[in-house]
């Protein structure tokens, strides 16, 4: 059924006159009589009697019209549910404790009451979340994709570079340093458990280890962040990588050490993928907060050459 057919005949038997039916909607009259012949053909009833004064509804009309009337509003409220703006921004953030999450509640933060809803897609890799982004399951996404994989139809904006740090329990022989450089962490063991073949921070840790000759294994079983904050405080020799944004907790006993990593320092760069066009004013406002008032990129970064910069 032809809803602009729909739209004229509500309108006739609104004003009861074709003409003025006709300026309400912006056409000739002519193209009126056509819609509604049209609609009629189509429906096999006749719905208008002309009349010397106008238009009349038949009694087949009569019974017609608050129906024609429910769709039009039904069809509104549709169209208004996708409007930019009319529906909270979701957009992925992959895992709660990390960077991209804590930018996006400082934005909120910043924000109140804006409309937008953090999801996690975790056991998505960046190729599957951009599918997501494109096919509308989520508006934005927080990945490092490799420029030359970003899909048609999505924009890529590097945002939020997050500089990673060495964490370690207190008897590690770098726990008391201020600081150090990637180099110095070669021949100590580096546990990242959890790391997903295939993942984009897979090949992150890949290509970090390689560079720097580091020893970085997801090894053993994965029991959750308080598992591995438990065997750090335990151990002498073991560490693992976070990033300076990630909010991670620990009881105050174990004393854990968060080193900064410098000369050169290795940043997670997280991208933003969103639809290319699209108009969603909390989109726009979430990159303007991230250009403005995210942290700021150190001077020595480091990160691998596929990300696009």
């Amino acid at each position: 059924m032809d809803v602009e057919a729909l739209r004229t005949f509500v309108a006739v038997a609104g004003t009861g006159q074709f003409q003025a039916a006709a300026d309400k909607l912006g056409i000739s009259q002519q193209a009126v009589s056509k819609r509604i012949a049209a609609l009629e053909r189509h429906i096999e009833v006749t719905l208008l009697v002309r009349t010397s004064r106008g238009s009349r509804l038949s009694l087949d009309g009569q019974v017609f019209l608050p129906h024609a009337k429910k769709v039009l509003a039904a069809l509104e409220q549709a169209e208004q549910a996708v409007r930019p703006g009319s529906r909270p921004l979701r957009v992925d953030v992959l895992n709660r404790r990390i960077s991209p999450a804590q930018a996006v509640y400082r934005f909120y933060r910043s924000h109140p009451g804006t409309d937008l809803d953090a999801v996690t897609l975790s056991k998505e890799n960046a190729a599957q979340a951009a599918q997501a982004v494109l096919e509308g399951t989520v508006d934005a996404s927080f990945r490092a994709l490799p420029a030359g994989q970003v899909p048609a139809g999505i924009s890529a904006e590097r945002l939020l570079d997050a500089p990673l740090e060495f964490l370690v329990g207190p008897d590690h022989p770098l726990a008391d340093a201020p600081w150090v450089s990637p180099a110095d962490l070669a021949g100590h063991r580096i546990w990242i458990p959890g790391i997903t073949p295939g993942t984009e921070w897979a090949a992150f840790y890949q290509v970090l280890s390689e560079a720097f000759d580091l020893s970085i294994d997801a090894l053993g079983p994965n029991f959750g962040d308080e598992a591995l904050m438990d065997a750090l405080a335990d151990s002498a020799s073991l560490a693992t990588l976070v990033g300076s944004g990630d909010r991670y907790l620990w009881p105050q006993t174990h004393d854990l050490r968060r080193i900064p990593l410098h000369d050169p320092t290795p940043v997670y760069p997280h991208v933003l993928l969103f639809r290319s066009g699209d108009q969603h004013p909390v989109l726009a406002a979430l990159r303007d907060h991230l250009r403005t008032a995210g942290p700021r990129t150190p001077h020595d970064v480091w990160a691998p050459d596929w990300v696009d910069r």
